[in-house]
């Protein structure tokens, strides 16, 4: 049986001039715990949608999983359990991770995504007019977001289409969602990532290490993510409409 994403719930909303009654739509956001070959890993708070890549995205964050070839397979209960099975070491000895600026379990990244060099991004262009069908079909996707106020959208786009979309209660959750889906072999990292979230720096740190070379968003980077941007060469667009782009990062990739 499918999980609810949103609740209605009726409010009074009051006025100076009076009070009323009103319904609204609340986005529904439940606790996972994400498993490893059976070992749990860490939990977080999500938005039950897209719990498939979620798992595998929450893991490379921590730092467990590291290429699409090493996930086997993935297991949602929903009892609050994601199981990923893949091909990796067996290390019982937890990760040391960083608390970054982010909510929730995926307020962690692992130190070893800060230490060493970054391997050559995976090579692609956007032009003006597919950013703008981009954000637009991204935006227009987001329905629980018109309703609940609530949830970050966040898609992938490569040749020429959008390749997928998720949302969530959280920045974080919504790109890992993507990054999951890269990990489980849906569509190569060469193409353009577009979050309503903030550009912080383990936002762009996992979206860097995975090989994506165009990192967009609404709103605004940090300098800390601007500085991971340089260092591994992403293109950076911020303040990103469908006719607007701040490009504080290596705008060769944007094209016309």
């Amino acid at each position: 049986m499918a999980i609810p994403v949103k609740l209605a719930l009726e409010t009074v909303v009051m006025t100076p001039e009076g009070s009323r009654r009103k319904d609204e739509a609340l986005a529904v956001e439940i606790p996972y715990k994400v498993m490893l070959n059976d070992n749990e890993i860490g939990a977080s708070m999500v938005l039950p949608t897209g719990l498939e890549e979620f798992g595998p995205g929450f893991l490379f964050g921590q730092g467990y999983i590291a290429s699409p070839g090493q996930v086997v397979e993935v297991w949602v209960c929903p009892e609050g359990k994601i199981s990923v099975y893949a091909d990796v070491p067996e290390d019982s000895a937890p990760k040391e991770v960083i608390i970054t600026s982010g909510c929730g379990g995926t307020g962690k990244i692992s130190k070893d995504m800060l230490e060493g060099a970054f391997k050559p991004l995976d090579e692609a262009t956007i032009t003006f007019p597919e950013v703008r069908e981009f954000i637009l079909e991204v935006l227009n996707r987001s329905k629980l977001g018109q309703e609940t106020h609530c949830v970050h959208g966040c898609g992938f786009w490569a040749d020429g289409k959008l390749k997928a979309f998720f949302e969530d209660v959280g920045r974080h959750n919504a790109v890992d969602k993507i990054i999951g889906a890269i990990l489980l072999g849906r569509f190569s990292p060469a193409g353009a990532i577009y979050t309503t979230g903030r550009l912080t720096s383990d936002m762009v740190l996992k979206c860097a290490r995975i090989g994506i070379p165009i990192v967009m968003s609404r709103t605004a980077p940090s300098s800390l993510g601007l500085a991971i941007a340089r260092k591994a060469g992403v293109t950076l667009a911020a303040y990103a409409r469908p006719d607007r782009l701040n490009v504080f990062n290596r705008p060769d990739r944007i094209a016309g």
